[in-house]
């Protein structure tokens, strides 16, 4: 049987396109939960939003997640939810004008 492909979302798309030109930190869990990692991180080097850290549980997985000014998201979230984030919305908006120039 044929497998049929999964439907990429536009709004996904866009929302990882705008992930891609914010600062991103790679770091390793250790013997913390990878949310707590990535907290204590960011607290660690007094990272201003936004950010995208990469927190590598294992050898096979690597958990993302975005830090805003409200909080600390899951990546997945806010690239389907990027207009609530007002930080992305500056984001895009200074890709546009260097764009236009």
């Amino acid at each position: 049987m044929a497998r049929r492909r999964k439907r990429k979302s536009r709004r996904r798309q866009e929302g990882r396109r705008i992930l891609e030109n914010v600062p991103q930190f790679s770091i390793e869990s250790g013997e913390d939960k990878p949310v707590t990692a990535a907290r204590k991180f960011i607290k660690s080097k007094s990272i201003a939003p936004p950010a995208l850290l990469l927190v590598k549980r294992n050898e096979h997985t690597t958990d993302r997640y975005f830090w805003a000014e409200k909080g600390l998201f899951g990546a997945q979230y806010v690239e389907e939810n990027h207009f609530l984030f007002p930080s992305l919305r500056l984001e895009v908006e200074e890709q546009l004008s260097v764009a236009s120039r």
